[in-house]
């Protein structure tokens, strides 16, 4: 006979199963496929219809671009009518910085983070650096956010998980 316990457990790593599910492949999908986007910034393995960058090539993506340091793009100012920021501001170091710069570049910035009902993203102290106190995943503003707890040790000692 299955313990209340068990049951507890299970009902909780279904829901972070099913959020983690709907926030980043259905979520994601969904706002990637939602227009076509002039620059998709830290593209990882997905295009997004224009130039896709990264600093690392991950897929053989069309119009790919590799750049060095994400808060000095080598694109001139204003360059782009869309950009999309997809599920990276939670891993780099300065998101405040790095938003500026998608606004140099970018006349309408669209930023995508993993929302608080996400426990499984929200608390990923393996990539992570970053909560964001936000339940909606979209936002055309860099949304509040906070250093995730025990990251920075974590990271520091056994460095950045990279799913890649």
């Amino acid at each position: 006979m299955l313990t209340e316990s068990f049951i507890l457990v299970l009902i909780i790593a279904l829901y972070l199963l099913l959020a983690n599910y709907v926030s980043y492949f259905l979520g994601k999908k969904r706002i990637l496929n939602g227009q076509e986007w002039d620059l998709n910034i830290c593209c990882g393995k997905s295009d997004g219809g224009g130039i896709n960058v990264d600093i690392v090539k991950h897929d053989d993506l069309p119009r790919f671009q590799q750049v060095d340091d994400i808060y000095n793009l080598p694109f001139e100012t204003g360059q782009f009518a869309t950009v999309l920021c997809s599920h990276t501001m939670e891993h780099v170091d300065d998101p405040k910085l790095f938003y500026t710069e998608l606004q140099r570049i970018g006349n309408q910035v669209t930023i995508v983070v993993p929302p608080l009902y996400d426990l499984a993203a929200v608390f990923n102290i393996l990539e992570h650096k970053w909560i964001f106190l936000t339940f909606k995943k979209k936002h055309q503003q860099l949304p509040r956010h906070i250093k995730l707890p025990f990251a920075h040790g974590y990271q520091r000692l056994f460095g950045q998980r990279n799913h890649a």
